[in-house]
């Protein structure tokens, strides 16, 4: 891929999530919920956007962003319950409970993997190895407790009006399920792409 090709890619995926997250805002099943969800979609754009010059990302990196961001934006137009390819699977393996908020956890756990191992690569003296293993699911775990801590937070303010938002199905376990799909997630990016990461952070530019 060439230096202009890299540029480029990171502008049309932001587009394509701009498009994206502008449809699931058309009657969302829960509008809060749709907020919830989206925020940190938001969020991302904009510190991607404003740091796109000075730390440009890697073009697999951008790549598992925009995946992860068609995620959110799935599991907020529906609500992680509700989501139609997660009765799907349930139908298709005769599960107990829609499972697409396992597979987004999954996610938190396998996008974020590779975002901190690029900013520990590029930013510290860590090189690949096992430190940067155990670092990398270290950082990963602790985003999702963070996040199942800000989902209790929604809980607490929230009240019954949470419950979309929190996705439980009646799972007394579901917290614990979460951080295991997470970790999960860290630990399978790290064994699959670690190679492919690191031949894109070889390249100049």
């Amino acid at each position: 891929m060439s230096p202009s090709q890299r540029g480029t890619e990171p502008l049309v995926l932001l587009a394509l999530t701009a498009v994206a997250l502008v449809a699931s805002g058309i009657g969302p099943h829960d509008r809060a919920t749709w907020l919830l969800e989206t925020g940190p979609v938001v969020i991302g754009a904009a510190v991607l956007l404003a740091t796109r010059r000075r730390f440009p990302l890697t073009p697999l990196l951008y790549r598992l962003l925009f995946l992860h961001a068609l995620v959110l934006i799935l599991g907020g137009h529906y609500t992680y319950a509700r989501v139609p390819l997660g009765f799907w699977a349930q139908d298709w393996f005769d599960l107990a409970r829609n499972h697409y908020d396992r597979l987004g956890h999954f996610v938190q756990g396998f996008v974020p993997a590779v975002l901190a191992r690029e900013l520990l690569l590029r930013r510290t003296p860590l090189r690949p190895g096992g430190w940067l293993f155990v670092l990398v699911t270290s950082v990963c775990l602790a985003f999702s407790a963070t996040y199942e801590l800000l989902e209790w937070a929604a809980a607490v303010l929230g009240g019954s009006g949470a419950e979309d938002f929190l996705g439980t199905q009646g799972d007394v376990w579901d917290t614990q399920w979460d951080m295991f799909m997470a970790l999960l997630g860290a630990i399978c990016a790290q064994l699959t792409l670690r190679r492919w990461h690191d031949r894109e952070l070889s390249r100049p530019g």
